[in-house]
This record gives C-alpha cells, structure tokens and sequence, in this order.
C-alpha cells in the first residue's frame, strides 16, 4: 500500500477556496496598511546565518533553521561534532521574523528611503515549532514598521492603522493592551532585582495567565525577590487602568514620566479602545519601550502585538535609529473570520460538450472576462450534479451549457439550481 502523501509537519496546503479565502484578507490588510501612508517591501527569505544569531531574534533565534554551506568537508563536520557547533555549518538561515530582515533591509538601503520611512511586509516565516494547534512550522506575517521616528506619533500611527486594518476585516471586540518596558524596569527596580537579572524576571511575569500570582511570585522569589511583597503587588497592578495619576500618591512602581506618554498615545489614537497593563511584557528581548498587544475577551491568546525596538538597527548600522512595530497574528485571526459575501464577484463556469469549437469556446470566454467575469471552461460530464457542486464550493455564483454547435444556452445561478 502506498504511504501517504503530505505536507512537512507543521506545515500546510491550501485548497483554492482556502486560498482565495487568505488572498482576500491579505488584500484587506494591505490596503487599509496602504491608506495609512505604508510601503510595502520585499526582503529574501534567508539572511545571513550571522544576522539571524545575533541576539536581535530573542528566544526565536532558537527556532531558526539553518542552511547549510555548501561544499563541507569531511574535517569540517567532523569539527562541528566535536565542538557540538552545528551552526559553524550553516551560512545562511530561513527567516524566523519580519523584523531582523527589516533591520538588514534598512540598513542596506538607508541612502535611498526616507528620512522616516513606513514599511508593510506580508510575508511567510519558519520557525522550527513543536507542530500543535494553532502553531506551525511555516505562517504568515502581516507587519508594519516605522523607522527613523523618535516621538510617539509612531505608536499613534502603528496602533491607528492596525485598528484600520481589524474594522476592515470585519472583526469586532477588539481591544489593544498597552505598557511600556520602562514601566516593567521600574517595578523590577522597586523590588531591588539587579539588573542583569531584568529579562529572567520578565520572562517570569509573562506567565502570569499561566501560572497565576502565587506562582509567579514563587519563581521571582529564586532571583531573590519578597514573594510577599511582589505577590502583594501583582495582585494590585492587575486591575490598574488609566486613573492611577488623577488623585492621590501614584504607586512606587509607576514611572509617572512614562505613562503620561501612554495617556497622551491613548488620546491620540482614533478607531479602537486601549487599555493600560503593567503586566504586559512581550517576550522579545529587544523591546525599548511602548508595546502592545490586540486582546480579545473571548480568546485567551493575544491577536497580535509590537513595540517600541530603538536598538536593533544600531546593530547593523552603529548608530542608533527609532524604530517600531506592530504585527497582526494573521494565522490566528484567519479562522475567526466571517464569510464576506461582498468578496464574491462574478464567477461563470462554462460547461461545454466534448466537441465545442475550441475557438468559440474562446470567444466566449474573452468576452465574459472583458465584462469582469472569472470563468472556467469545464467539460461535460455525465454527473453534471458534482461539476456543479464542485463549482460552488469554488466560490462560482453561475453557469451556462454550450453545445456541440455553439449555442449558448441561459445563464443560471449556481445557488438555486442544487436546492
């Protein structure tokens, strides 16, 4: 018996409905990117194996997959194995991000790009995932970026765009969860966790949905922190909001600085609601400053999110230039979405007998396109039934026979012809 044939683990094929179903919400996110003032641009989908390790990719550089150089030698595998450096054989790698290839990709064309450039990248990635729900080896990346914008405008403008792009898609209830990494410093900092220890800790306050605060507290204790004390505090800050400055002594953990900056992004941005949380942390280590995520209350995982990233590009370019993001989770919010009968255009399916005139057969064909028809050409069949389901599923709305000596007969719905 044959064995079966399919896709690589935690990869996947796309019947056409499916694509077309993709291909349109792509299509919607671009454009609402579009009317915001976005570019879109196109980088490889490998880069060099030295970019994609160079701390930039946070625990993601983990998942990347590596390309092997060509031409190995014997003593270089053997080499590799002894030092246990499997990467020394690698020279180039899949991207696992959008963001690292923007990096590279600005720093490589500054002198031709804007003094504040926007930037839209539709793209796949690879990442070397445990295949699960929801989690696959290849998916979708809807990015967008500012670069070269220090002030919070870029926020406003990413976070406004973005809520463009989720009207357009039809989706509704959706909020975006706003904090900021200094904030995070300054709770870390009030309780006396040294420096070099910051990201442990925030990798811990990320679980918080997971492990809850008696459990958080109890690994942040293991960097030496009060487990009282921030088990006291986490249960506090998780109902904070947008009032914490308006009476009173604000709590020791808030930079006041900094969260003025979150009201004034929360003022100025139009189209969706946003609401303050000290416990957002986003697990990129290379965030700087503001960061956010789309939150749903019926959903228990994030619909994308960003930040502020100032330091990366300074890696290529050894000066430092602002720069921030926002990502819709397009894998995530796929599923979620309604179908959108406005999405249906005029889609003819011609079916013909064997001897149709081929020429006819085109003529007719060319005409139904000019007039902004889709059509297919399909031969007859001897269960018309299934050609005719099989269309529907396609996404055709109608049909018409030809005969052997080219007449044309009416033009049905494909709807009501299976009730």
């Amino acid at each position: 018996m044959a064995s079966s044939v399919t896709p690589p683990r935690g990869m996947r094929d796309f019947l056409p409905a499916d694509k077309a179903r993709r291909e349109h919400a792509l299509g919607t996110i671009r454009q609402a990117y579009h009317a915001h003032g976005f570019d879109e641009i196109e980088t490889p989908v490998m880069e060099d194996a030295a970019y994609l390790h160079a701390g930039l990719g946070g625990d993601n550089e983990k998942l990347a997959f590596a390309v092997m150089r060509r031409g190995i030698t014997d003593d270089a595998l053997a080499a590799a194995a002894a030092s246990g450096d499997a990467l020394s054989l690698a020279d180039l790698g899949l991207r696992f991000d959008l963001t690292v290839p923007l990096a590279r990709f600005y720093a490589s064309h500054r002198a031709d790009l804007p003094a504040v450039f926007r930037a839209i990248q539709i793209a796949p990635v690879w990442r070397a995932e445990r295949p699960q729900k929801g989690r696959f080896r290849q998916f979708m990346q809807c990015d967008i970026d500012i670069i070269g914008e220090a002030g919070m405008l870029a926020e406003v403008e990413l976070i406004s765009a973005t809520a463009s792009a989720i009207d357009a898609l039809g989706l509704v209830g959706c909020r975006i969860r706003v904090n900021d990494r200094r904030i995070l410093s300054r709770l870390l900092d009030t309780w006396a966790v040294p420096a070099e220890l910051h990201e442990r800790a925030l990798i811990t306050i990320d679980k918080l949905d997971k492990i809850g605060v008696s459990g958080v507290a109890e690994e942040l204790a293991g960097l030496g922190v009060d487990a009282a004390s921030a088990a006291e505090t986490l249960g506090s800050i998780q109902d904070a909001g947008w009032h914490l400055a308006d009476d009173g002594e604000p709590p020791a953990w808030l930079d006041l600085d900094v969260y003025d900056e979150l009201l004034a992004i929360r003022a100025a941005v139009t189209g969706i609601e946003l609401d303050f949380d000290p416990t957002l942390v986003r697990g990129m280590g290379y965030y700087t400053g503001t960061i956010f995520e789309i939150s749903h209350p019926e959903l228990g995982y994030s619909l994308g999110g960003g930040g502020r990233y100032d330091g990366m590009i300074g890696r290529f370019l050894g000066s430092e230039v602002p720069a921030c993001g926002f990502s819709i989770g397009f894998e995530r919010i796929i599923d979620l979405l309604a179908d959108d009968d406005d999405a249906v255009t005029d889609a003819v399916l011609v079916i013909h007998e064997k001897n149709a005139s081929p020429s006819e057969l085109m003529a007719l064909k060319q005409r139904l396109v000019a007039e902004g028809a889709r059509v297919r050409l399909a031969g007859r069949t001897k269960n018309t039934r299934a050609l005719l389901e099989r269309a529907l599923a396609d996404g055709f709305s109608r049909y018409a026979f030809v005969a052997a000596d080219g007449e044309i007969g009416p033009f049905r719905p494909l709807g009501s012809s299976l009730d």
